[in-house]
């Protein structure tokens, strides 16, 4: 049976999930097909307990982690409330299909009600058709605030090195 709880960034083997599933995330196509960097997997977890409003679930089987979800407060203007971003969310491949995506949007949705939030953000690639449908089951849709307008895009733009 897999459960989900609220990661506790100071705990190692916790601390050593999240570089774990981040790093398997990275390799997959979906993240990008590299390995996380050296410096990352040596210095995220420092990173992440300097900032407020993290909130990292992970998923267990037993105890073998098999996903994550790395969640950011944000805040909503127009609604004047904070917000909960779904920055990072990954299921390990072998466990895909068991509704884990959906376990971690839950807690994910839990912590975001117990901090107020508006609403649940997150992007999502255009070629990644399999999570783009868990999200709809789940309730979300294209962010749009008048539809003559279209959906938001998502834009990057990279800094430094």
């Amino acid at each position: 049976m897999t459960t989900t709880v609220l990661a506790d960034l100071s705990a190692p083997n916790h601390a050593q999930a999240i570089i774990c599933l981040l790093n398997d995330y990275a390799q997959d196509p979906m993240g990008g097909g590299a390995a996380l960097s050296v410096f990352t997997q040596a210095n995220l977890i420092a990173e992440l307990q300097k900032r407020p409003g993290v909130y990292v679930v992970l998923a267990w089987d037993a105890d073998q982690p098999v996903g994550l979800a790395v969640c950011f407060e944000g805040f909503s203007t127009f609604a004047c409330k904070p917000l909960l971003n779904i920055h990072d969310l990954m299921v390990a491949a072998p466990y895909r299909g068991r509704g884990i995506a959906k376990q971690l949007l839950a807690h994910a949705e839990n912590i975001a009600l117990s901090l107020g939030c508006c609403k649940l953000t997150l992007e999502v690639l255009a070629g990644n058709t399999p999570a783009q449908a868990a999200y709809r089951r789940f309730g979300f849709a294209g962010y749009e605030l008048n539809p003559a307008m279209g959906q938001a895009l998502f834009y990057e733009k990279k800094l430094g090195g």
